[in-house]
């Protein structure tokens, strides 16, 4: 089992390398570079995410210096960077770091004029680093909204739907805040699917939905009267016309990286290794039971008695029930743990992990289990069926010795999950 954890964590480190955003900025800048701006106009530099620095920092050393740069991204990612403004938010949920990091970015690009060019740096934890609640909404607004869609297993499309409306910076809101000034945007994915729209929320490109569709998904899912009122009163007022998508004629976007890439990495990297790879699932989303389910009976399906790596990516959800600590990777991990030894007869390690190297509000990137996972945890004195009903699969895990701890990796394609066959 050592030899199969050892691989495990090698593999996932692949994927995190192949999500390096100062590498696949560097590729795009090469490809589609910006417009310098015109004589006496001025270049801003904005980065978004919690791939900012490095982004940030490839940036300034490719292009010509900018007459003001700012990055926001998450505290166990910042950095100082020379003549650069590093802030630093909070994520999952938003508080008064995020709203000075939202009223920074809106500053920054004030007052710009058609001349100016504007170079925009997103990707993944950009919806909470940075917040600019829309009139009459407050920070504690928006956080009741963040901890109810979270609590609710709502993903993270329908999410970001929502934080558009009640947000000056998401849906196309940076990309007011500079208008008429060019904007040029790159973009890393940590959305499955690409779109571009719900990647941070979409601040540089138009909104996923009208106010209309948001307020109609959160009456769906019987979430409209835990709203705080203000947010009811918010999306129950028709939207204002001069608050429309902004002109896209002045604004590019090009995708530099995303879930995918880090997959197919995994998968090369395992072929060099003598393993049979597969990527079995690019689209792994929903609620972390079901999506156990779903891995555990591909990995059935491949059990041949020869070494065999299965790969998934993706997104899954969480419901919340109890009141534990942990993550959708941790109790993603968890859940393979205990279903795992009766579905498995090969021997088999599996790692679940956000490329982030955080998962939920933890310092674990997620988890790594095997088939004495659930044995572990009660040898050392937890109940693992009572943790995983609290949600309490950081306690569980820890007290296997199964967390995978890598700290802030300074990217962020979403989660790769990796499950290791051995017959021996």
């Amino acid at each position: 089992m050592a030899e199969l954890r050892r691989t495990a964590r090698a593999l996932f480190a692949a994927a995190v390398a192949r999500a390096n955003p100062a590498m696949a900025l560097a590729e795009s800048l090469r490809k589609h570079p910006p417009a310098l701006p015109q004589p006496g106009g001025r270049l801003i530099l904005v980065a978004l995410g919690k791939a900012a620095v490095p982004m940030m920092r490839q940036a300034i050393e490719m292009l010509p210096p900018p007459d003001r740069a700012i990055a926001v991204t998450n505290p166990e990612n910042a950095a100082d960077l020379p003549d650069v403004e590093v802030l630093a938010g909070s994520h999952p949920v938003p508080n008064h770091m995020s709203l000075a990091a939202g009223a920074a970015l809106r500053a920054a690009l004030s007052n710009l004029n058609a001349k100016d060019r504007v170079v925009a740096l997103i990707s993944g934890g950009g919806s909470a680093l940075a917040v600019a609640p829309a009139g009459g909404l407050t920070l504690a607004d928006k956080t009741a909204v963040t901890d109810l869609l979270l609590g609710a297993g709502v993903d993270i499309t329908q999410m970001n739907l929502i934080r558009q409306q009640l947000s000056e910076l998401k849906g196309g809101g940076l990309l007011r805040a500079a208008q008429p000034a060019q904007v040029f945007s790159y973009i890393l994915s940590d959305v499955i699917g690409d779109d571009l729209r719900a990647i941070a929320s979409g601040p540089t490109v138009a909104p996923l939905g009208a106010r209309a569709m948001a307020r109609d998904f959160l009456l769906s899912q019987n979430l409209w009267d835990a709203l705080p009122h203000a947010v009811q009163t918010h999306l129950a007022t028709p939207e204002d016309p001069q608050q429309s998508p902004a002109n896209s004629s002045v604004a590019s976007a090009h995708l530099i990286g995303s879930n995918r890439h880090s997959l197919i990495a995994v998968r090369d990297q395992a072929k060099r290794d003598g393993w049979a790879a597969h990527i079995i699932n690019d689209a792994l989303t929903g609620d972390v039971e079901a999506a156990a389910t779903t891995i555990l009976s591909a990995t059935k399906a491949h059990e041949s008695g020869h070494p065999a790596a299965l790969i998934f990516g993706g997104e899954t959800t969480v419901q919340l029930t109890g009141s534990g600590r942990g993550g959708r990777n941790q109790e993603l991990a968890l859940h393979v743990a205990r279903l795992g030894p009766r579905a498995l007869k090969e021997h088999w390690t599996f790692l679940s992990a956000g490329t982030d190297g955080r998962d939920g509000p933890t310092d674990a990137a997620g988890g790594i289990v095997d088939s004495g996972t659930w044995q572990r945890i009660s040898d050392n004195g937890g109940n693992p069926e009572a943790l995983l009903r609290n949600n309490d699969s950081n306690a569980a895990l820890k007290l296997a010795g199964d967390l995978l701890i890598t700290g802030g990796t300074g990217t962020n394609v979403a989660d790769v999950q990796i499950m290791l066959l051995s017959p021996q």
